[in-house]
């Protein structure tokens, strides 16, 4: 960038074309700003990502608690005939991006 020899020295020094060496100067010239860029996107993506696995497992959490209070007192005040009734058999099987309430997210 200091520009101490000609695009034309440094074409014969490193033998490549001078018309190369101007477009990768203007490549880099362009493109310097977001250099400095990317590092704060990355951190901020990166920050997003912490936070939505941070929320998926507590949601994990909540539900696995849910799930086991409801299987406790559904063993303690119904009978196994009535269980069998609250089971969806007519409804497909979820999809990995799919909500429990049949939404994709």
């Amino acid at each position: 960038m200091k520009e101490e020899k000609t695009i034309a020295q440094i074409a014969a020094e490193y033998e490549v074309h001078p018309t190369q060496l101007r477009r990768w100067k203007a490549i880099v010239v362009e493109g310097m700003a977001s250099l400095f860029e990317e590092k704060d996107g990355k951190a901020a993506m990166r920050a997003e990502y912490e936070e939505r696995l941070n929320d998926l497992y507590g949601e994990i959490g909540r539900l696995t608690t849910q799930l086991n209070w409801l299987k406790k007192n559904l063993a303690l005040h119904l009978s196994r005939d009535e269980r069998l009734r609250l089971i969806e058999r007519e409804r497909s099987p979820m999809s990995i991006g799919e909500s429990p309430s049949g939404e994709s997210e």
